[in-house]
């Protein structure tokens, strides 16, 4: 059987993007080389968010390092790395998946929308991921123009050192401007703010809307 675990990293005060990126690449290269694992795939912060935009983007840098294989025991190097956050067993779905037709370690095209996310205070599970997998989900993809949408339920951290999050979502564009120009992502012009209040009421009836946090992201596939 197959497990699928995402380590959370976050960047140092004073790093710049390109030494977060070289130490990403290459702690996901190490993985993929040295492990006996299946997939790996990075999603972190290359560059500095738009200056602005409709979209709350964290000026913080972070990543998400997914990793697929059999051994259900953490990949043990990678918690203790520097700017270590969490391990997680996930279950992963894809409503949307687009197809890979270039080599591994080469970046995926377009930008990726990484969000972490914990349930609406007085929400119990089962409501949790109804509300998230059977409103919000065909929502998204009915509003947004994504061509990957990979859907993460946090089913039990791997470490007790691992930040409290219940649900890790990447949601990737073909092109920047799909995702950075609010006519593009809300469905244009026409539609786009029915569509804006139509997604808040949606989130915000399921999560804890004040503690989410969304990143500018870029993603590559180390192992497919």
């Amino acid at each position: 059987m197959m497990n699928k675990e995402i380590y959370l990293f976050r960047g140092t005060p004073g790093e710049s993007y390109a030494d977060f990126t070289n130490w990403m690449k290459n702690t996901a290269q190490s993985v993929a080389e040295t492990r006996d694992v299946d997939q790996v795939r990075l999603v972190w912060t290359a560059e500095a968010p738009p200056s602005w935009s409709i979209i709350p983007f964290r000026k913080q840098k972070a990543a998400t390092l997914s990793v697929v294989k059999e051994d259900e025991h953490p990949v043990a190097f990678l918690l203790s790395q520097s700017g270590f956050a969490g391990a997680y067993r996930v279950a992963e779905a894809l409503p949307v998946k687009y197809e890979k037709s270039w080599p591994d370690g080469e970046p995926t095209a377009g930008p990726c929308l990484l969000t972490l996310f914990n349930r609406k205070k007085g929400l119990d599970t089962a409501a949790f991921l109804n509300r998230w997998h059977n409103s919000h989900t065909p929502l998204s993809l009915k509003i947004h123009p994504l061509w990957n949408y990979n859907r993460n339920v946090v089913e039990h951290p791997l470490t007790k050192m691992s930040e409290p999050w219940e649900g890790i979502v990447e949601e990737q564009t073909r092109t920047d401007a799909d995702l950075l120009n609010p006519f593009r992502f809300f469905g244009g012009p026409a539609r786009i703010l029915k569509n804006m209040l139509a997604v808040y009421r949606d989130t915000n009836a399921f999560l804890d809307y004040k503690g989410i946090e969304t990143y500018f992201a870029r993603e590559i596939v180390i192992m497919s």
